[in-house]
């Protein structure tokens, strides 16, 4: 909790957490992301290989977007474990 009170107070704007939303859609981790990839390829290289597969072994993404000085500008992060994204998003934050 402490991790996410942290990053809420390095945003002026919103701070939004996802958790599995590829099974809402029936997909699986691979295809959820390849979908992301095709309208965003950075992503792809944003995304440690053992990340990844760990998300597809595990069935789990959790992403974390933060906006912390406009609404425009955010910082986005997906990864299998929770606290390790939201570290990912604070250290990116805190540059």
């Amino acid at each position: 909790m402490n991790k996410l009170l942290k990053l809420m107070s390095l945003c002026k704007c919103g701070v939004y957490i996802e958790v599995n939303q590829h099974r809402d859609f029936y997909q699986s981790v691979e295809k959820y992301c390849n979908d992301l990839f095709a309208v965003n390829e950075s992503l792809r290289n944003e995304i440690p290989k053992e990340v990844m597969v760990k998300m597809i072994e595990t069935d789990t993404v959790i992403s974390v977007q933060a906006y912390p000085d406009t609404p425009i500008g955010f910082y986005s992060v997906l990864h299998y474990d929770l606290e390790k994204a939201l570290d990912e998003v604070i250290k990116k934050i805190e540059g």
